[in-house]
């Protein structure tokens, strides 16, 4: 391999390892997709707040966050209380006798999109974990004249994963056809969402708390 494509190439993989675990963000960014709403404004907005953190965590900002827990503890609080009012609101559409089929649903604003991305993102402490504390780290470890390099290949990463995201999820319309599927999608929706604000909880109330 071409000696300097290697930080791209270092900063693609260790970023799609990262951010392809299921989430919060990317269950939303599925369900936006099967809606087939606002999906080329949510996958903008979600590569671009990854590019920005991975900068700003290979800048240096990610020591400052691990020596600083209380800002973890903050997070913590308004990202558990966001997660949890968003899984109750899926757990409660798995029960309500109205069809939820893709496209008949009323769509969502895109504001409000908006709005939710940011919760997602901002106030989650894992985000921080992933872009600023990990990524940044390993791209402070690269050559300060490769660290644009390691930047651009795991910004790349986090474009290829949300466009395949948003715009692949298409595919699964046919089965969420059925009232059925989109049941079962906030079934699950919702555990995630309860067991992710659960775990910010827990880490919230725990003496050591570090955003580690």
């Amino acid at each position: 391999m071409i000696p300097v494509l290697l930080p791209v190439f270092s900063g693609f993989c260790l970023s799609a390892a990262l951010i392809m675990a299921i989430g919060a963000q990317n269950l939303f960014v599925l369900q936006q997709g099967l809606r087939g709403e606002h999906v080329a404004l949510v996958v903008l907005f979600c590569s671009l707040s990854d590019a920005l953190l991975i900068t700003v965590g290979v800048s240096g900002l990610g020591t400052f966050l691990g020596a600083v827990p209380e800002i973890g503890r903050v997070l913590a609080f308004g990202g558990s209380a966001f997660l949890a009012w968003y899984g109750l609101a899926a757990l409660h559409r798995v029960r309500a006798p109205r069809r939820m089929i893709a496209g008949e649903t009323p769509p969502i604003p895109r504001v409000r999109v908006l709005a939710m991305l940011a919760a997602f993102t901002f106030l989650n402490p894992h985000v921080y974990l992933d872009t600023v504390l990990l990524m940044g780290a390993a791209g402070a470890a690269e050559p300060s004249g490769q660290r644009p390099l390691f930047i651009g290949g795991a910004a790349s990463a986090s474009v290829v994963w949300f466009t395949s995201l948003g715009y692949g999820s298409r595919l699964l319309r046919p089965i969420f056809a059925r009232p059925i599927a989109w049941r079962i999608l906030d079934a699950i929706v919702g555990c995630v969402m309860l067991t992710l604000a659960a775990s910010l909880i827990l880490r919230a109330l725990a003496p050591d708390l570090r955003l580690k």
